[in-house]
């Protein structure tokens, strides 16, 4: 699996040429679908895929309502589409940044998707453990070991 973001421009074109081509099922497919113009968000829910895993993307929109579906287009686009996209840092590299930031804040739900997303990105459970080790110096005990918990839940249930 790459570790680079997929670009803008070829994500929008597949996607547009997919859409054009066969009607729209998933969620994502849909959402890709209605924005065939949008490279920003077309890169993004890409990014997001490949990240996060097509099950976890199709949930999210699927579960979006009228109200929601405003804050899952902002996520697709602002950090998947904008912040993802950005150079100087790898996927595998984001992930690991990204799960030792959603530890510190003792945000659970978060964490345990981005840590399917940090394996899927090539991180390893041994990587995931240290980070979670150097978290409790600088978190502080009861954050980590509640992060920790939430890490091992994710790395225990993968195949």
């Amino acid at each position: 699996m790459s570790t680079t973001p997929p670009s803008a421009s070829s994500s929008a074109t597949s996607s547009a040429a997919s859409s054009a081509n066969s009607p729209a099922t998933s969620p994502s497919e849909k959402a890709r679908a209605a924005r065939p113009d949008d490279a920003v968000f077309q890169a993004g829910i890409a990014t997001r895929t490949q990240v996060m895993g097509s099950d976890f993307v199709d949930r999210a929109f699927g579960q979006a309502t009228d109200y929601t579906l405003p804050m899952q287009e902002f996520i697709t686009r602002n950090a998947w589409g904008n912040v993802w996209q950005r150079p100087g840092l790898d996927l595998k590299t984001r992930s690991l940044v990204t799960v030792a930031m959603l530890a510190a804040l003792g945000k659970q739900q978060e964490l345990k998707g981005h840590v399917r997303g940090a394996l899927n990105n090539g991180a390893t459970p041994d990587e995931l453990r240290e980070i979670m080790l150097h978290a409790t110096v600088y978190c502080g005990f009861p954050t980590a070991i509640e992060a920790f918990r939430s890490v091992t839940e994710v790395v225990e249930s993968k195949p």
